[in-house]
């Protein structure tokens, strides 16, 4: 396991736990998040909040695995971090500010896991 690849673990496992509690937060109480009005994306919190804790436990089980090394790990990591960034991103007129910081912690998870274990001198 390379560094990068440690760095996304770490990342995953971070902006996982970010996204349960923003699911749980959604979920128990309805009111917590301001509802813009005349947004194109118009959703149900509460079924917002069941996406993103559902999709937070894999990110974070994913981000676990990553420590494994293995390769399938890497792929499913970059798939739930592109997913996790679509949610933020439709997330955003409920909580701006920390959809921001999620989209930003799931583009860092995507080139963590791309930029990976590259050819080495002598290996």
């Amino acid at each position: 396991m390379t560094g990068w690849t440690a760095f996304a673990a770490v990342l995953m496992i971070f902006g996982g736990a970010m996204a349960i509690l923003q699911g749980i937060a959604a979920i128990a109480k309805d009111d917590v998040f301001v509802a813009t009005r005349n947004y194109v994306f118009q959703f149900n919190l509460t079924g917002w909040g069941w996406i993103h804790l559902i999709l937070g436990i894999l990110i974070v089980l994913a981000g676990c695995a990553l420590f494994t090394g293995a390769v399938w790990a890497r792929v499913v990591g970059v798939v739930l971090a592109g997913f996790g960034a679509l949610a933020n991103f439709l997330w955003l007129p409920h909580y701006p500010l920390w959809s921001i910081v999620l989209i930003a912690i799931d583009v860092f998870i995507i080139w963590a896991l791309c930029a990976g274990p590259g050819k080495r001198e002598g290996v």
